[in-house]
């Protein structure tokens, strides 16, 4: 039976509810009852008090006119059928379709999309619609690099339906960040505040155009921050999730915190149809104000470079490298001549603290390197051979044997790795000058993922060159062993559990 009116479902519950209560008390008539579980005493905890829902009447009123509509134009040969900009293979093309690989934040996942309107790629020429936000009365506009990327002609919408051509003064395709202007003067702008004063809980609104509609306002919560979409070596931004629904059309307008501030510029959805699945994603204000003074200042941004490959630390490394938490970045590659080389990082260290600040996820390594500027120098407290070693670099800038042993042989059952020296053949064709080559593999090794093929270079951060030097740093081990390996040009620790 399909019953729509809610009052009646409310209703047909509570009887339910009260005639089962109802059958339990005639139930214990005449029969012996149990004694009634005592109840706790109530709570002497200060209750949590309740705070009313912003103005958001007020903030959209406030603001709307601030708000722009952005609308591109470009070749249909300039993109493929995937959205993306041909000229440069970046995978990042004009407008917001689906993306997938290129230099995408969000690399291969199909989940993540772009959320610009959609274009009809039979249509020449063609076009696509975004969202931006004026931070200048002399027409500085902030939105999204994907919406302007690529595009031949950039026309920019007010509230009072004044259209003007915008000038791509440059975009950041890292942190998807991108400074347009139009030829205009005393115009509204919105006011902004760092995203660092928001808390999981705290109300947003977000202001754009949806599928082409005009100050559309849509508001929520955040349901996370610091949230790091990618692989943690190409994070650029830790992304402010919000639940606040956001589609096609909303890419580079503003979000605002509950006092009237744009904190972040949606840019992001989580998405298995293209449009809103409660989840969505905010790059913070802060780093798109810093890539609008570099490229106001040079017309470009810049990022620094450390030159590690880092990775979380989960439970399982933590209790391998001996630390008190699962905190941290532990560096599983350090790049040759690089600032990460020349200050003395080393495979197997874990990053705790830079620049006096404590690293919780390897994601906030990342993000703070990239917000740096190539020639800076920074501190690091690294957690190396079971204390703290303390290190300074200075950054860079976005880039720049053994014999044949006949006879493999194995680490023994409890490793369940069958291993051989790498020939001088298997160095050449790696680039990896020493290690153990993986036969097999089985037992606790197969189930932490290892694979034939890979290369065995490091146990708990000290290099390995020989079967019988790994099988006695396994035996040192009851618990958990964590294996530095090389698979293809990635290089990364695996906590091997071996009780």
């Amino acid at each position: 039976m399909n019953v729509k009116n809610p009052a009646l479902i409310a209703s047909v519950g509570a009887v339910a509810v009260f005639g089962a209560i109802a059958g339990l008390s005639a139930a214990g008539v005449g029969n012996s009852v149990a004694a009634p579980v005592a109840l706790a005493a109530p709570s002497k905890a200060t209750p949590i008090p309740f705070i009313g829902a912003p103005n958001y009447r007020a903030i959209v009123a406030a603001n709307r006119a601030a708000v722009v509509g952005i609308t591109t134009e470009s070749k249909s040969g300039d993109v493929d059928e995937n959205g993306n900009d041909n000229d440069d293979g970046s995978g990042q093309g004009q407008g917001d379709g689906p993306q997938s690989g290129g230099q995408s934040p969000f690399g291969d996942n199909p989940f993540f999309r772009y959320f610009g309107m959609p274009r009809n790629q039979e249509q020449v020429p063609v076009r696509a619609l975004g969202s931006g936000f004026i931070v200048s009365p002399s027409g500085l506009i902030l939105t999204n690099a994907h919406v302007v990327h690529g595009a031949n002609r950039v026309t920019v919408t007010l509230s009072d339906h004044r259209e003007f051509k915008a000038k791509v003064l440059g975009e950041d395709k890292a942190t998807d960040v991108a400074v347009i202007k139009i030829d205009a003067k005393d115009l509204p702008t919105v006011h902004m505040t760092a995203s660092t004063s928001l808390e999981v809980g705290d109300y947003v609104l977000a202001i754009g155009a949806p599928y082409g509609l005009e100050e559309t306002a849509t508001a929520g919560i955040v349901s996370a921050k610091g949230r790091s979409l990618n692989d943690q070596n190409d994070q650029s931004v830790q992304f402010i999730q919000t639940d606040v629904a956001v589609n096609p059309g909303n890419s580079g307008g503003p979000l605002f915190d509950a006092y009237g501030n744009v904190v972040g510029i949606n840019s992001q959805i989580y998405s298995n149809t293209g449009g809103f699945e409660g989840v969505s994603f905010a790059i913070p204000i802060e780093v798109a104000t810093h890539d609008e003074q570099s490229i106001l200042k040079t017309g470009k941004v810049e990022h620094a470079r450390l030159g590690v490959s880092i990775q979380g630390v989960n439970q399982s490394l933590a209790k391998s490298f001996h630390l008190e938490a699962p905190e941290g970045a532990l560096v599983s590659k350090v790049e040759p001549d690089s600032a990460a080389a020349r200050a003395g990082l080393r495979a197997g260290d874990v990053i705790l603290d830079y620049n006096n600040a404590a690293l919780l996820d390897a994601g906030q390594l990342s993000a703070a390197v990239a917000m740096a500027a190539p020639g800076d120098s920074v501190s690091m407290k690294v957690w190396r051979d079971g204390k703290t070693v303390d290190l300074t670099a200075k950054l860079g800038g976005v880039p720049a044997k053994a014999e044949l042993v006949k006879a493999a042989a194995t680490t023994g059952e409890t490793l369940g790795l069958r291993v051989h020296p790498m020939t001088s053949d298997e160095a050449n064709q790696t680039g990896i000058s020493s290690g153990l080559v993986v036969d097999r593999v089985g037992g606790a090794a197969a189930a932490a993922g290892i694979e034939p093929g890979d290369v065995v270079l490091a146990v708990d951060g000290t290099a390995v060159t020989n079967v019988n030097q790994l099988r006695s740093m396994v035996g040192n081990h009851q618990n958990t062993v964590a294996l530095l390996i090389q698979r293809g040009d990635a290089r990364i620790f695996v906590p091997v559990q071996l009780g």
